[in-house]
């Protein structure tokens, strides 16, 4: 494997796909006014409904201490509103608002773009293989990862 040049490798290869990806999000989503973590957050919001800090965290895969940062930044922004949960008086449910909406429209119309792109650059054959490919690595990479495996 020594022997193997570094950008051969699968996860280098991963690993400069996924730059490039966040790379493409980042400018776009910086001409929004928006963060990945923000803009992951309004379409988790917009797909899901009202949310706590703790599942809106959970769904977007950051810590519940960065959520709440990020939570209250957009709340300041007015891109969403937190209030009081009807079933837990201390948990504050987030939803998005008109203008938090509006952003995400504008900003997904761009991000949108990209995916269009990627698609149109393979076969519908093409396609498929790719993605399903990409499932198996994640679950190897998933399955790979110690904290995921039961010990």
């Amino acid at each position: 494997m020594a022997d193997i040049p570094a950008e051969e490798y699968l996860c280098t290869r991963i690993r400069r796909a996924e730059q490039a990806l966040m790379a493409h999000h980042e400018a776009v989503l910086r001409g929004h006014g928006l963060t990945m973590t923000q803009y992951t957050v309004l379409l988790t919001l917009s797909r899901e409904g009202g949310m706590s800090a703790a599942q809106t965290a959970r769904s977007c895969g950051v810590t519940q201490q960065s959520m709440a940062s990020v939570l209250t930044n957009m709340e300041v922004k007015e891109l969403i509103r937190r209030d009081p949960s009807p079933v837990h008086a201390k948990v504050q449910i987030a939803t998005l608002t008109d203008e938090g909406r509006a952003v995400l429209d504008r900003a997904y119309q761009e991000v949108v773009v990209l995916e269009r792109a990627l698609s149109a650059g393979f076969t519908p054959a093409e396609h498929a293989s790719l993605c399903a490919l990409l499932e198996r690595t994640t679950a190897i990479l998933v399955d790979q990862t110690p904290t995921a495996r039961t010990r």
